[in-house]
This record gives structure tokens, C-alpha cells and sequence, in this order.
């Protein structure tokens, strides 16, 4: 059976011969173009002119680099080109730009993800989520048990998108020589076991009890509680890190810390820890705050952030358990 491209797909992603909705196909692909050129960019980088500090700081007080700048440049653009989005909220601009009145959907984004590896050659991406429109001022403020799709574009060895419409979780290749999207994914599980975890260990000193307790029990290997030697990954790139845990199994934390403790976490719940938390529990793991799944939080501000530990179900249970006992 010859692999199908990410229009035929959107024209039946279901297998029950029923499109999907219209709007949604028409934003999805037009998602998909703006990833494709953002990759050119990134593919090209010194040559193209588009290394290095864009000399401005973001809403969060990061140093924003050129390629931050145009992968917002270019998200923004689509949206807006799109003619179904009705406000666009960016993880790089302070307030979120209404674009077509009466559109049916809403988007946030974080045009690109991994900021601090672009100089350096080490994989990166885009990262969204797609909501259903609503009116007022808090119409961005829903759960993101809300959101109608969401996905990531990897920008590594091969171009990935990531996709889930709320019914499972695909993954297509882009092909160089014809720009298209193919799909090589379908169904994505992850294994509910695992012997990986995805943590920056030089915070160990500043985590809370359950996160210091369950990394110890995990260094502790075969001698230790858990049975079993653990290996540790981290890339400090998200859509990096939880492609390989949905490709084969882990967890990815990010939690609160001392530092800065009226702080929840660093990660934002808007731009990276729904999007993520969907496609994750859309295959077949679990997503954990330190209080509550992710996706049951209750938004009260844009750039809300938030402290993330999501990846195999066993895991995240687990963890889950050390922070309520």
C-alpha cells in the first residue's frame, strides 16, 4: 500500500471515508507550508544569514534569536493568510493579534522551540495547538482538553510533523525533493514501560522531595527499588525530547524547582506543555503538573507557566504517586 501524504490523510483520517472538517484542513496545511519554509531556514542557517542573537528579548526576558524572530514572522503570516483563525498567540509576542473576525478556530504557537540549540546544529521545532474560537477577552483561556488538534514539526536528520486531531497520533516526513509530506507513522503508542528519563540533572540540588525521590530510585539501578538500570537523555529541546519518548518510551520533566519558587515551573502551558500533553495522552501515556493532569488546568493567563512530567503511563503514575504520598 503506497504511503499517504498529509492532504489524503486530512481527507480521511478516520478511515471511515469522512474528511475532516474543512476549516481544520485548510489551517492544518497551511501549518504544514509555513513548517516546510521555517525548515529551509533552519537547513541553510549560516549560509541563509540567520544565525546568531536577533539583539531583542521576548515577553519571558529571553534573548530572542534571528530564527526565533522569523519562524514567528512566518506563523503569524500564515495565520492570518489562513482565513480561519481568528486570533494568534505566540510564545515571542506579549499579547495575541486578533486576526479574522468570526474565524472558527483559535492558535498559540512556539515558532521555534529549543532556542538555545541553533547555533550549535542540534535539532529544534515548532510547536502548536489549535482551540475552538470563542468571544471576549479570556477566548484563549480554555483547558486544553479543549484543543482540536495539536502537533510539532522536528526540525533534525529528517523533517517530522507530529500530529494529533483527537483521535490517535500520526507522524509524516517531509521529502526534499518534492516538499510533500508523506506519512510514516501511524497510531503512535507509547510502551508504558521504560528505562529512560529526560531530565536537566544540573537542578537536581533545587527539585522538590518526589521528583529527588524518584530520580534516586531510578540512578539506583538494578540494586535499587525500581529493579532495573536507567538511562538519562536530555537534548534541551523539547519537541526533541518527546519525540523520542512518544517514538520509544520514557518520561520527559520538566518540574518546579526552588529557585524560584512562586514560579510553578518554567515551561508554558499554552505554548508547549497542552500541545505535548494531547499527542502524549493521545498515545497512550499520561501528562502530570505535580498536582493534576495538564490538560485539566484551568488557563488564567497567556504565557501561564507551568512544571511538566509527561511520557510512558507507568512512569508518570508513578511519579504521581511520590507527589501525593
Amino acid at each position: 500500500m503506497t504511503a499517504r501524504t498529509l492532504r489524503e490523510f486530512l481527507a480521511d483520517p478516520a478511515g471511515n471515508e469522512t474528511p475532516a472538517p474543512r476549516e481544520l484542513i485548510m489551517l492544518i496545511e497551511a501549518i504544514s507550508d509555513s513548517c516546510r519554509t521555517i525548515s529551509s531556514l533552519v537547513s541553510r542557517g549560516a549560509l541563509a544569514g540567520v544565525l546568531g542573537s536577533a539583539g531583542t528579548g521576548n515577553v519571558q526576558g529571553e534573548e530572542q534569536k534571528q530564527l526565533d524572530v522569523l519562524a514567528n514572522d512566518e506563523m503569524m503570516a500564515m495565520a492570518k493568510a489562513s482565513g480561519v483563525v481568528a486570533a494568534a498567540a505566540s510564545e515571542e509576542e506579549d499579547e495575541a493579534r486578533p486576526l479574522t473576525p468570526g474565524a472558527p478556530y483559535l492558535i498559540t504557537f512556539d515558532p521555534l522551540d529549543g532556542s538555545s540549540n541553533i547555533d550549535v546544529n542540534v535539532s529544534i521545532g515548532t510547536i502548536f495547538s489549535i482551540l475552538p474560537s470563542k468571544a471576549g477577552e479570556g477566548a484563549f483561556m480554555q483547558p486544553g482538553r479543549k484543543q482540536v488538534a495539536a502537533g510539532y514539526c522536528l526540525y533534525g536528520p529528517q523533517t517530522t510533523l507530529v500530529l494529533t486531531l483527537g483521535s490517535g497520533v500520526v507522524a509524516f516526513t517531509m521529502d526534499p525533493p518534492t516538499g510533500q509530506w508523506v506519512q510514516t507513522a501511524t497510531a503512535m503508542r507509547i510502551p508504558e514501560k521504560t528505562k529512560e528519563f529526560a531530565i536537566n540533572m544540573s537542578n537536581i540540588r533545587h527539585w522538590a522531595d518526589p521528583v529527588r525521590a524518584y530520580i534516586d530510585d531510578c540512578l539506583a539501578g538494578d540494586a535499587g527499588p525500581r529493579a532495573k538500570n536507567f538511562n538519562m537523555r536530555w537534548i534541551a529541546s523539547m519537541v526533541a525530547d518527546v519525540h523520542r519518548v512518544l517514538t520509544r518510551g520514557g518520561v520527559f520533566m520538566y518540574p518546579w524547582d526552588k529557585r524560584e519558587p512562586g514560579k510553578p515551573g518554567k515551561l508554558r502551558l499554552m505554548y508547549e506543555a497542552n500541545p505535548m500533553s494531547f499527542l502524549v495522552e493521545q498515545a497512550g501515556g499520561k501528562s502530570f503538573d505535580g498536582q493534576q493532569q495538564i490538560l485539566d488546568i484551568q488557563p488564567t493567563g497567556l504565557h501561564q507557566r507551568v512544571s511538566v512530567m509527561l511520557g510512558s503511563k507507568e512512569e508518570v503514575e508513578r511519579l504521581e504517586a511520590l507527589h501525593r504520598a
